[in-house]
């Protein structure tokens, strides 16, 4: 067998490198994303601002979005299962809310069906009223909660999602049966948003990311968040009395059928984006923490909270109205 000179081994290696970064690029060249809610919330936040980071750390040289809402979820997600097989450019954002979503709906389409990518953040809720309601903190919300629980309502993402079971928490924590919580859900984040500000509903339930800049602006008012310690100076649940914690989390799936190399080159996609300056600067900006978990990891949790959350809902008797 010939031997190769110093000179033409270097050049093989390279070429040969450049064949492999070459194909893993490819697979990632240009991905389309299915966000299954409507513009305006987190998974639409998430999604986008993942996006951004995959485009600017490099990973990827074209995003596409496709906004899908309805049914906490279920309703992207099996657009996604059944139009997206086989496809490794093919990506979708889901979390905790579409569990509770496809157990809510019966659906057809589970989470099992699409291939795990990464975990991505978790964040806390937030409990808000608005700018101009009577109720100044979370102990007269709950006052007038408990004195007469069909008076408040209570405006949120899709029936069976954190934000309906944090609704259910706070009933449980002041003795009323949770199936009696007067729960307004809305598709999208854009929706309650409105329908907060403009009074529609007594009180508002979301991450913290999603009704930040309303905080801040004045429009709304924080009344509470579901964490162990303060987050943007809010009051936690905990520190008022009311013994509730709960934490939402966000991740990324890809298509179902895609090979274990495709799904290799998704999570170095995505990796990537998550560790840029841009991912950095988005987490800080929406009160997000990083709650990284990669590929068959990630899978395992998944089937670990399907349990624990239908389990939940099933003791919260949080059913579909």
């Amino acid at each position: 067998m010939a031997r190769l000179s110093p000179h033409a081994l270097i050049r093989t290696v390279a070429f040969a490198a450049g064949i492999a970064i070459a194909g893993s690029a490819a697979a990632v060249d240009s991905i389309k994303m299915m966000i299954p809610a409507n513009p305006g919330g987190g998974w639409d936040t998430t999604g986008r601002e993942l996006g951004k980071a995959m485009l600017a750390s490099g990973a990827v040289k074209n995003m596409q979005y496709d906004n899908k809402g309805g049914a906490a979820g279920a309703i992207g997600l099996a657009q996604f299962v059944s139009a997206s097989k086989g496809d490794p450019n093919a990506l979708m954002m889901g979390g905790m809310v579409m569990i509770g979503g496809t157990i809510q709906n019966k659906s057809a389409v589970t989470m099992d069906q699409v291939t795990p990518i990464a975990r991505l953040t978790s964040e806390f809720e937030v409990v808000v009223v608005p700018a101009n309601s009577p109720i100044k903190d979370l102990k007269d919300l709950m006052a007038k909660f408990k004195a007469d629980p069909g008076s408040i309502s209570w405006g949120g993402g899709s029936a069976g999602g954190t934000d309906h079971i944090l609704a259910g928490l706070l009933a449980k924590e002041v003795g009323i049966e949770p199936g009696k919580v007067n729960y307004v859900p809305f598709k999208g984040g854009g929706e309650a948003v409105a329908a907060i500000i403009g009074g529609h509903v007594s009180a508002g339930i979301s991450g913290v990311s999603e009704f930040a800049q309303h905080i801040q602006s004045g429009k709304m008012r924080a009344l509470g968040v579901s964490s162990a310690s303060r987050v943007a100076n809010i009051p936690t649940m905990k520190e008022q009395g009311f013994n509730v914690e709960l934490a939402n989390w966000r991740g990324i799936f890809g298509a179902p059928g895609i090979t274990k190399e495709q799904q290799a080159a998704l999570i170095k996609a995505v990796e990537a984006g998550a560790k840029s300056k841009s991912w950095e600067e988005t987490l800080q900006r929406q009160d997000w923490t990083a709650f990284w978990l990669p590929g068959e990891q990630y899978g395992a949790f998944i089937q670990a909270e399907t349990k624990r959350i239908g389990e939940i809902l099933a003791g919260l008797k949080l059913g579909k109205k």
